[in-house]
């Protein structure tokens, strides 16, 4: 290795046995840091995780309405025998809005 009364005369710096050992020393620890073969991560649901997620398989999969219950509106307004229950649904309109507030 150069000393620094080298780098002040000028001299050129060489390569050394001691910074290719330095070289060669980074390299397989970097080697070993890029290849943790050794560690293996893992991961364990509990039966209430498992059985949440098979509840959202199945509703993910089913219809998000009844397609009955609508064909039945659907023919009753044709036919023009649905009718409103106004009071029923000013209940149910204020209750609504009542869980909107609680959103907020």
């Amino acid at each position: 290795m150069a000393s620094i009364d080298n780098v002040r005369s000028g001299q050129s710096l060489t390569n050394t046995s001691r910074n290719s050992t330095r070289t060669e020393h980074n390299t397989s620890s970097s080697e070993k840091v890029n290849h943790p073969s050794d560690k293996k991560d893992a991961v364990s649901l509990s039966s209430q995780s498992k059985a949440m997620g098979e509840i959202h398989s199945k509703l993910a999969s089913s219809p998000a309405f009844d397609s009955a219950k609508v064909e039945a509106i659907k023919e009753a307004i044709a036919n023009g025998s649905y009718r409103v229950d106004a009071d029923k649904l000013a209940d149910n309109m204020i209750k609504f809005e009542k869980e909107l507030d609680g959103l907020q």
